[in-house]
């Protein structure tokens, strides 16, 4: 895959996208959000029909460019089940989720990680639909509200994986150019280059598995060409059982949030900027060792292909550039 001087992903024909077999129809929650933008961006790119889920009031920018050319759907105002009829889906790609950083209710986060999905999930097996792959995270359940909501959802899928495919990827902490702001990384970026001239940290110890965007579509379509038309050995297939197939995406290399935060006020040049490690104590129940098990994911032929140091710089590239922008709007 290439990239264009206009930001404009071009497929090469090499990339493992190429191995999904014929004209696909996916259906995708979290199509506005910042992975699953970019899955619906490179599955349209593919030549596949694009199936967006997403709510009336959600916000449309990521995708705006190529919404035309998909079939979008309020799924606060339109059944799934009349969705499923008029659409001959052939796989969910569940993206969307609730991280729980505002100021929201439990319930609240329940209803958009476990609740729905769920209902979605429902309708699927109804309708015949093949598989459901689910984004998962590799947190503990018992870190949060929300890793608690996706562990229970994942417990869903595995149980009625006997009425359909279900696959489960677990993300390690993925980050990229025009990512969130409220998540770890473009929140540091933007205090790095705002001004800030001391940024409040834990001591920082915990290891934590860095990977770049592009590496996690990369896996995900491989996971999709793998599980389309997957080969199946000769005789009667065997009796159904509750067997869910999971990944793990990350590079398999973490490094500790102290040398992540030294790296990228480096790369930013702002070294000027205090890095205060230990003014803010480790959460209740800590990860201090996350790292993906890739080998699944390495089987099928994937690798991740950007190094920890040149994802930060294309992503402070683009910061740079979204900064010039807005200076110039204000002028």
């Amino acid at each position: 895959m290439t990239t264009t001087s206009t930001g404009t992903r071009v497929i090469d024909s090499n990339s493992t996208d190429s191995r999904l077999p014929g004209a696909q129809t996916f259906a995708i929650t979290g199509a506005t959000g910042y992975l699953g933008s970019h899955l619906a961006r490179r599955l349209h790119q593919c030549g596949h029909h694009v199936v967006v889920l997403k709510r009336s009031r959600s916000n449309v920018a990521r995708i705006a460019d190529i919404l035309p050319d998909l079939a979008s759907y309020d799924i606060d105002v339109q059944p799934f089940d009349a969705i499923f009829k008029e659409q001959h889906i052939s796989g969910i790609l569940h993206c969307a989720t609730d991280y729980g950083r505002k100021d929201i209710s439990r319930a609240s986060i329940i209803e958009a990680n476990l609740v729905l999905p769920l209902r979605l999930l429902e309708t699927a097996i109804q309708h015949g639909t093949p598989f459901f792959v689910n984004t998962d995270t590799v947190l503990d359940k018992r870190v949060s509200a929300y890793s608690l909501s996706k562990r229970q959802f994942r417990d869903w899928l595995a149980t009625l994986s006997t009425s359909i495919r279900g696959i489960n990827v677990a993300l390690e902490h993925f980050y990229g150019p025009g990512d969130d702001a409220t998540k770890f990384v473009g929140e540091m970026l933007r205090r790095l280059l705002g001004g800030d001239p001391r940024i409040a940290l834990t001591p920082g110890e915990q290891q934590r598995d860095f990977v770049y965007i592009d590496d996690v579509v990369d896996a995900f379509t491989l996971i999709l060409a793998h599980h389309v038309n997957p080969v199946r050995p000769a005789g009667p297939p065997p009796p159904p059982t509750a067997s869910l197939d999971c990944y793990e995406i990350g590079s398999g290399q973490p490094v500790s949030i102290r040398e992540f935060m030294t790296l990228l006020r480096r790369l930013a040049g702002q070294n000027h900027v205090a890095l205060d490690f230990g003014a803010i104590p480790y959460r209740d129940n800590e990860v201090m060792n996350s790292q993906a098990r890739i080998t699944p994911l390495l089987s099928l032929g994937w690798k991740p292909r950007v190094s920890l140091e040149e994802g930060l710089h294309r992503t402070l590239v683009f910061e740079h550039s979204r900064i010039r922008s807005e200076h110039r709007c204000d002028t």
